[in-house]
């Protein structure tokens, strides 16, 4: 045995001989730690924890040799998680999954594992006790013979636990308090972290047994641990949401399976996670009477369409410099509706401040709710409100045009099927649209002018 110690970047995971201000890599000051490393003279194989023979050396193939086969997925009873996974748990994946403290992460996939009856499932929580999940476990509702928990720390102990049990599905909580008997540091330092990861991404690949890690965040909102992580692993998944409100978003980040723009909507309930199967029920709030800045959207998000609630204020600015402040919405996307509001259409909120929120906590980037934010901005600036009954959907340009917008016959079924009345679209949606099949108006706007003497004039 040969004792070092190196500096790593608690950032992107750079090692270095010695110390430096500013990692070389990632640019981050101050961000480097000194760790421990052991080195054997013989290099501890821990893939003959979970395989009797060993894997055979690759060799070169020729591409046109090899068969093309679409990957096998395990359908979980979860249809949100399903969903978010691009069609179910793909055989020898890796899948972490991020977010704060206290959100759900834990409750989610326990709850999934008691759900899944024909798979026998291995917990591996390095964070609470036995006793502690167990009373989790009995908020779910459901039991199963096929779940199996383990309260362990050490990569060797956990592996031996796995070649004796032989389980189709592998849960790690968390991967922050792994450690590896191969490197000499703290758990969740970033030697521990790769060096654990790796270890769960051979046994995955080796053995076809997908692997569902929970991870950590720091307080910048980045999954905590070196940038290598995520790089490693096939599928990356985030919860986002406030933990005071009862709705959660889970976000897929990365997925080498399936589309990296789907999302599952949960909310929290005393029995565990709920999923959402309509989500613009909950995303759109009764109001038993018009209000001024407030619009309606039509919204995709992934392969769903959804109807969202944009709300908006401007009030006049009393403390100097006008503030501007969003929530799930990006603020220079907003400072640029307001630019093109200011020059083309002569509004002067230079001297108002803007306030801008997406009801139900979502983070919205689709293009096509730029419209819906300028008819709120317009609605509360001109203390009128817009029908109830009208949804609108449409991209903005810096002409004030309305651009046209993609799948926009799923964006006016999920209104028709809303009980929304009126639909305005851009102009140019309307070629080779059939508005007869639709139950619903549908008004055409080229430019934001329109929009304007539609409702406001």
């Amino acid at each position: 045995m040969k004792n070092k110690s190196a500096f790593f970047c608690q950032q992107c995971g750079f090692e270095s001989p010695k110390w430096a201000g500013k990692c070389p890599s990632c640019g981050a000051w101050n961000s480097f730690v000194e760790e421990k490393v052991t080195k054997a003279s013989n290099k501890n194989d821990v893939s003959d924890l979970w395989t009797e023979e060993k894997k055979e050396t690759g060799k070169a193939k020729s591409i046109e040799s090899i068969v093309a086969e679409e990957e096998s997925r395990m359908l979980l009873p979860d249809e949100e998680l399903n969903r978010t996974l691009g069609g179910g748990l793909v055989q020898g994946s890796v899948v972490l999954v991020a977010g704060e403290p206290g959100i759900g992460k834990s409750t989610l996939f326990l709850q999934c594992a008691m759900q899944w009856q024909g798979a026998k499932t291995l917990y591996v929580s390095g964070e609470e006790s036995a006793h502690q999940i167990k009373m989790r476990a009995e908020r779910v509702g459901v039991k199963n013979d096929n779940l199996y928990l383990l309260t362990a720390t050490d990569t060797n102990v956990i592996f031996s636990e796995i070649k004796k049990l032989k389980p189709q599905w592998v849960i790690i909580d968390s991967i922050q308090t792994l450690e590896s008997s191969s490197i000499e540091s703290a758990p969740g330092s970033v030697s521990q972290v790769r060096e654990c990861a790796a270890e769960l991404q051979r046994f995955a690949k080796q053995t076809g047994t997908p692997v569902c890690i929970i991870g950590h965040i720091t307080k910048d909102g980045n999954i905590a641990g070196p940038k290598i992580l995520e790089h490693m692993v096939d599928t990356v998944l985030q919860f986002e949401g406030d933990r005071h409100y009862a709705y959660r978003i889970l976000r897929t980040l990365k997925n080498r399976f399936g589309s990296t723009s789907e999302l599952g909507i949960y909310e929290m309930t005393s029995q565990g996670m709920r999923g959402v199967t309509n989500p613009s029920e909950v995303l759109l709030t009764q109001h038993d009477e018009p209000l001024s800045g407030i619009a309606i959207a039509a919204a995709i998000e992934g392969l769903r369409p959804m109807m969202i609630e944009v709300q908006a204020l401007a009030s006049q600015a009393v403390y100097g410099t006008p503030q501007r402040t969003t929530n799930g919405f990006d603020l220079r996307r907003l400072q640029l509706l307001l630019a093109v509001l200011e020059k083309r259409g002569g509004f002067h909120f230079g001297m108002k401040d803007v306030f801008l929120n997406i009801a139900g906590g979502l983070k919205i980037e689709d293009p096509a709710i730029d419209l819906p934010i300028v008819c709120a901005l317009l609605s509360s600036y001109e203390d009128n409100a817009l029908p109830s009954n009208v949804c609108l959907v449409g991209e903005v340009g810096l002409s004030g045009e309305i651009r046209a917008v993609n799948r926009i016959e799923q964006r006016i079924a999920e209104a028709a099927k809303m009980g929304m009345d009126v639909i305005v679209i851009p102009k140019a949606n309307a070629k080779g649209l059939d508005t007869k099949n639709f139950n619903i108006e549908i008004k055409l706007a080229n430019k934001v002018s329109d929009v304007y003497q539609t409702f406001f004039g």
